[in-house]
């Protein structure tokens, strides 16, 4: 392979390791190539599966900040790069090599941490993530269900209560009313009849005040007879000395 090209392909790998959410490694030797794209397709869109140069694949690697992966890169070598769900990779990876015992999963990266073909194993048995979603939706759906049940039930109890309450209520209030219906009268008569006291006392009490001003008005005219009795005698008694 010629320089320009080595460099192109080593670029374009170190890509897909970046972009990768799990890459998972394999030994594909003794698949033809109908087999090849049979995988391929097996795997989706979200996967890319490449035949890889061991070389080029390890400086790759290294320029991507991916470790551990040389002991992997061992004989006739194609990467499974997961963009999608690390899951649905893993069991078509699981599926397809039952099928076709010359797939060999040599192991893979996961979460930057090199992991072994078992691991892959075990997370191919796990659920997807879809399935874990519509489980966890349906969890939740349910215990919101039982939450407005749970609240739901005091209120339909409360209202209960209240209604045989007020229907108890009614039937007892007839007979236990009458008797304060004919007190009522007699309780307000005693005010009423107190009233033309307390109202003809205030007249006289007015009466009295009423009488203040009339003194007073009689004041003055005392003082004045008073003044003209005084000044008639004064005159008498000055009119036999001009004389």
């Amino acid at each position: 392979m010629a320089r320009p090209d080595k460099a192109t392909a080593v670029a374009e790998i170190a890509d897909l390791f970046r972009s990768a959410s799990a890459t998972v490694l394999t030994d594909y030797r003794g698949l033809s190539v109908a087999q090849l794209k049979e995988l391929r397709t097996t795997l989706g869109a979200d996967t890319s599966y490449a035949v890889v140069k061991n070389t080029l694949t390890k400086i790759a690697a290294k320029d991507a900040g991916v470790e551990g992966i040389d002991d992997l890169l061992v004989g006739p070598s194609a990467v499974a790069f997961v963009q999608g769900d690390v899951v649905e990779a893993a069991k078509g990876l699981k599926t397809f090599a039952k099928a076709n015992p010359a797939l060999v999963i040599k192991g893979g990266i996961l979460d930057g941490a090199v992991v072994t073909p078992e691991v892959l194993s075990k997370l191919a048995e796990l659920e997807s993530r879809e399935v874990l979603l519509a489980k966890l939706a349906g969890a939740m759906q349910g215990s919101l269900q039982q939450a407005v049940s749970l609240f739901a039930a005091p209120l339909n109890q409360a209202a209960r209560a209240v209604g045989a309450l007020q229907a108890k209520l009614e039937a007892e209030g007839p007979a236990d009313s009458a008797p304060v219906a004919e007190a009522a009268p007699a309780a307000d008569a005693a005010p009423a009849e107190d009233a033309p006291a307390a109202e003809t006392a205030a007249p006289a009490a007015d009466a009295s005040e009423s009488e203040a001003p009339a003194a007073e008005a009689d004041a003055p005219a005392a003082a004045a007879t008073e003044e003209a009795s005084t000044e008639e005698t004064t005159t008498q008694e000055a009119a036999p000395e001009d004389k």
